[in-house]
Formats: C-alpha cells, structure tokens, sequence
C-alpha cells in the first residue's frame, strides 16, 4: 500500500518568520548555558603552573 502525503501549503510570511525566531531564541539560550557551563569550570591545576611560570619569567626578564 503506497501512502500519499498532502501537499502543504507555503506557510504565511510571518509564521516563517516566528518560527526562524523561536529557533533563534532556542538556539541562544542553550548557547548561554553551555557558556555559563564552561566559565564556571575550575581551571586545570597544570594550567595555573603553566601560568605561574610564565608570571615568574616575565618578572625576571623586567
């Protein structure tokens, strides 16, 4: 049996429109919460020695 689907209509302007908004709006909230995810992650013991020592060179060169 071979089903047939409807044709659909071309949706109106502004259906597209608020529609291409809430995608947006999605879109951006998960964006700030995996930012928010990321700034609140501790930073890595070995990146804060990478950074001690590059403070330390910094003060012996002047």
């Amino acid at each position: 049996m071979i089903e047939q689907t409807a044709m659909k209509k071309p949706a109106k302007p502004s259906v597209v429109l608020d529609e291409a908004r809430l995608r947006q709006q999605v879109i951006g909230a998960k964006l700030r919460q995996m930012f928010d995810e990321v700034v609140n992650e501790p930073v890595p013991d070995e990146f804060l020695d990478i950074l001690r020592r590059a403070d330390a060179r910094g003060e012996e060169t002047g």
